[in-house]
Order: C-alpha cells, then structure tokens, then sequence
C-alpha cells in the first residue's frame, strides 16, 4: 500500500476441492447429486483460503466433458449440462455467499470459459470444432448458471473454438459473456495463453497477441507478460484504444472493490490456527466424501462387512498411501493429515484383525508379490481390494489413451478371486473406467473417486454400515475407450449335415441428425461348419461402420445410443446396445464443391 495510488494486492490461488482440508475432487463431488454439500464443501474451503491471504481462487471448474480419456474430467461435474449448471452455483455461492468481502469468503472464477472440455479426442489443449447450438445447449449453461449466482470472475479457455482462440475471441467474450448475459466482473487469461495464440498461427507475434486479447475482452494476463511489454506502443500505434485499456483496468479495480481490499487489504493471521483444518472441517469433509461413493454393484450382500469380522485382508498400494488420498490439485493440503484406508480400517479393528499386502505398486507392472497377496488373502474372512489409477493418471496434461485398470491389475483381480472368500473392490479413480471385466468378476464394486483428506475414514464407513451409499455416476462408464468396437458372436451348426451360413451384422443409429436406416447391413461372413460345430465370429465396428455423410456432407459419427443385430438374416432377434460419448466429424482438407 506504498504506491501512489495505494491500490491493493490481490492474491489468487488454485483452491479446487479444498484448501487445507481437502475434500471430494469435483467429478465425485458431483456424484453426490447434492448441490448442498457442494456448497458447504466450498465454503470451508474460501475460509481457510481467505484467513491465509488467499482472496480470489481460480475455481469451480465447468467444463463439462464426455470423453474420460481427457486427464481435466476429474475437476468438472461431468457429463451433464443440468447437473453440471446446478453444481456450479452451488459452488460459487460457497465461496461468496452474498458478499465476497466477508473475512471468510473469496471470489470464484469460472473457468475454462468455454467449450475447453470437448477437446478433440481428449487430448489437452487440443482444438474444439462444433455447432453453436451445441455451443449454447451443452457447454455454456453452467458459466450462465455461475454468472446468476454472482461469480466475480471468469477464465478463458486455451484452446481455440472453431478456429479462432478464446483468447482473442470476441464473439465469445464480448457478444455472449458481456452483452448477452450482461457480466460485469473480470475476465483474466489462463496460464500463458495470450501468447501461446502465436502457436496456432492465429498472432504473429506477442505483440499481436496482446492486441487481440485486449480488443476481444480479457481484463488480466496470467504469467506471461504480452501486455505488461507490449500494451503501451500498441495504444500509440492506434491498435488498441485507451478506453479498452480503462475498461480492463476498472473491471479489475471493481473485483477488488467489492472484495473490500480497500477498506482492508491485510489478513488477521491469528485466526488460521482456529480456522484452517479444524476438527469440524475434517468431520465434515468425512461426511460429505461417504456421500460420493458409487455402489456399481453388490451382489449376494457382500457389503456392508460384518462389525464382527474376525480377519480382513486390505490389499493393494493404493491402500497405503497418503498421497494417493490427494489429487492434482492439492492446494495447501498436506499428504501428512491424509488418513488412508488401512489407517482407518485398522483404527476400527485394531492391528491384530488386519493383514495388509501390497499386491502390487500403482502401476502394477510385475506380478511377482501377487503370492503374497493371496496367502494373506486366503488367510482371512473378508478381502478389501483397492485398485484404480495413481492420481498422476488425473489432471492437466494427464490424458490417457487407456482408461482400464492400470498393468496387471486385473490379474490380481483373478488371482484375489481364485481364494474364493469373498471380496470388495474399492476404486480409486479420477475418471470412469473401463471395467467391463472386473464387473464380471467381483462381488462387489465401490467407486471412491480421489476422497481427499479424510478419504479413507469416509470408505470404511461406507464398507462398514455406518453410513448407506447414495452416489450415482454423473458421467458414463463407457465400455471401451477403444476408437473401433468388437463385436463377437457363437455360431453353432445344430443340424445333421455340414454347410456354409452367412453371419450378418447390422446397425442401427437410434437418434441421428439424418434419417438413417433401421438396420443397416455393415459386414457379413460367410462361414462353412460341419455338423455340431462350433466357431465364434468376430466383428471390429469404427468410424467407417458406425458414421454417415451429414448435411454438410462430413462423414460423421454422432454421440449417442448404437443398436448392432447379428444374425442369418435382417430379421434377426440377437442385439445389444453401446453408446458412443463423442461426436466424431471428418473434415475434408479440400472444400467440397456442389457444382
């Protein structure tokens, strides 16, 4: 406060899913379906930020997304534009309530303003093509949503949309965001990407690429210094004008208006001790992590485990591991408060009752402590099979070309169950997976997500009774994460002689833009079996099989539910169903002619 025109300091920070005490990442918070406890989670959360100097927080996160290869689905509500819009004011009321100037609230910041999450096969950063419509009805309700709850701030995405950068996008920033929806906080650039819109070829240089940005509506610049080096020759060369500077510079002042900065620009420090991961934080962030547990399945009542259990087996590293509580997004979370689920398990039971055995490490390349993991497993009553990603798998620059369980997981799944005692599988994990086996295989499944600080107390509550999972899944567990899909079937001569049949295998799109087939033939085989034989055939449907020409004349593989029939004739009884999570079109290098 020693410059001349004392303007304070406002310092920001990537509070995600919690400070201190850190709770459910974002996609298990929203599996909970309780906007309520969303809030109460952000609440606790601006408070330890705020009595630690903390004013703004780069959060929530709105991008909705629906493909799980992306690494960034962890930190949004999923796959829906409703759930996803309710979450967010949720959110954004938890960090401000009604005055962001409060000494325990802070200003949100919406982000990645917009579209981010339908990145182009998953990948980070990469570019995102599509139709305003889908725009406007899928992508941008929960920032409209965060906007009516009194957001202060909003971040632009990376990526470009149709072509052009959110960075220098005035369409998306100046027409939507301040015109349309008449927004009149601050709009700050995401880390470097004003001048990384040179990469794209969209700015020559960096010069350039602060001029687009402040013509198109960005307020702030993170990190990189585009406008700090290039702003004043710009306003000299007539490429930006001053009242666009004035502009930026009072929505910036207005943000630190009315968080009170001001009035008062310090923080009283003596009230972190009594505030920052306090008692009541950590029992509530307990709660609220039971609360987002999903029971996939539980068949023959597997769960809850007896209170009575004499011997349980906790097995894999996952299990064991304070920092696997976490996320990538850990705040000023300590893996040392961690409580993980073999802490709470033996808390319960004592150590005697307990026998813990690795089974492998997060990766689980090697199978050569498997035999340990089974005798201790065959040992006890009960098996608690931990299994899922390393939370390195989650997060920015995390995106995977398969999601399944990570190495050799699944053969420890087998080898677990060759014991035959009964067992759970707890996952953890930042996105759906691929699981399709291991359905098949355990008695019983619980999605954990990454449950933060008192993550591993909440999972045994759940495991034992105590408290009823009530979670649903807020986005697809596809069936393969695979760009082609294989469809197999028996085929049996049950006749007296020997003879040729032809498999046929059609498709059927159930809701198209284009009016398409009720069953379209894709691929046939003509077979020769003799009496009482049986093969099996094999189909690989992709883009080819499952896409149309749409009305831009693209070859195109919508999103949506898919019906395969296979059989000797069209009339075929035999079906199953897959949906596909992505909207999949072919541009053409050269543009078609309709001459």
């Amino acid at each position: 406060m020693s410059s001349r025109q004392q303007i304070p300091l406002l310092f920001g920070f990537d509070v995600i899913h919690g400070y201190k005490t850190l709770f459910q990442i974002p996609l298990g918070e929203a599996a909970s379906w309780d906007p309520q406890a969303a809030k109460l989670a952000d609440s606790i959360a601006a408070a330890e930020a705020r009595v630690s100097g903390i004013h703004w927080t780069f959060a929530p996160i709105m991008d909705l997304a629906r493909d799980p290869r992306w690494g960034r689905v962890m930190e949004g509500s999923g796959e829906d534009a409703f759930l996803g819009s309710e979450m967010a004011k949720a959110r954004v009321l938890g960090f401000r309530v009604n005055d962001y100037s409060r000494p325990d609230k802070v200003m949100a910041c919406a982000k990645h303003f917009a579209g981010y999450g339908a990145a182009e096969a998953g990948r980070d950063y990469a570019s995102v093509d599509m139709s305003e419509r889908q725009l406007r009805e899928v992508y941008l309700p929960p920032f409209k949503a965060a906007i009516e709850a009194g957001i202060g701030s909003v971040m632009t995405a990376y990526m470009d949309l149709n072509g052009v950068p959110i960075s220098g996008n005035q369409w998306m920033l100046r027409k939507i965001l301040r015109e349309e929806w008449g927004f009149d906080g601050m709009v700050v650039s995401d880390f470097m990407s004003i001048s990384d819109s040179i990469n794209p070829q969209f700015s020559a240089d960096d010069a350039e690429a602060a001029m687009h940005a402040l013509n198109a509506g960005i307020d702030m610049e993170m990190v990189s210094a585009s406008y700090a080096n290039n702003t004043a020759q710009l306003i000299r060369d007539k490429k930006v004008t001053m009242d666009t500077v004035d502009a930026a510079v009072g929505h910036i002042l207005r943000a630190k208006f009315r968080l009170g900065l001001f009035d008062n620009p310090y923080t009283d420090e003596r009230l972190a001790s009594k505030i920052v991961l306090n008692q009541n934080n950590l029992q509530t962030a307990r709660k609220l992590a039971a609360g987002t547990f999903v029971l996939l399945k539980n068949d023959k009542n597997t769960l809850p485990i007896s209170k009575r259990v004499k011997r349980v087996a906790v097995i894999g590293s996952l299990a064991n591991d304070k920092e696997q509580t976490m996320s990538s997004w850990n705040a000023q979370a300590s893996a040392d408060d961690s409580v993980t689920l073999l802490e709470a398990i033996i808390n319960r039971l004592g150590s005697a009752a307990v026998k813990y055995a690795p089974g492998c490490n997060f990766t689980c390349e090697s199978t050569t402590c498997f035999a340990e993991a089974v005798k201790v497993a065959a040992a006890t009553n009960m098996e608690v099979l931990v299994l899922g990603e390393p939370k390195e798998f989650n997060g920015e620059t995390a995106s995977q070309v398969d999601i399944g369980l990570p190495g050799r997981q699944m053969a420890l799944v087998k080898a677990i169950a060759g014991t035959r005692k009964p067992f759970v599988v707890v996952l953890m994990n930042g996105r759906p997976l691929t699981i399709e086996e291991l359905a098949t295989i355990a008695p019983a499944i619980l999605v954990t997500w990454r449950p933060g600080t008192m993550g591993g107390p909440a999972v045994a509550d759940v495991l034992f009774g105590d408290v009823n999972p009530s979670g649903k899944l807020p986005m697809t567990f596809p069936r393969s994460a695979a760009d082609s899909i294989k469809v197999s079937v028996d085929v049996k001569n049950t006749g007296k002689r020997e003879g040729d049949e032809v498999v046929q295998l059609y498709v059927r799109d159930v809701a198209a833009s284009v009016a398409r087939p009720l069953r379209h033939l894709q691929v046939f085989k003509k077979i020769h079996l003799a009496v009482g034989e049986k093969k099996q055939v094999d189909f690989v449907l992709g883009k080819k099989e499952l896409g149309f020409l749409d009305i831009n004349w693209h070859w195109t593989v919508e999103a949506g539910r898919f019906m395969v029939y296979v059989g000797n004739s069209s009339d075929t009884t035999l079906s199953l169903n897959f949906t596909v999570s992505n909207t999949y079109t072919e541009i053409p290098k050269v543009p078609l002619s309709h001459q």
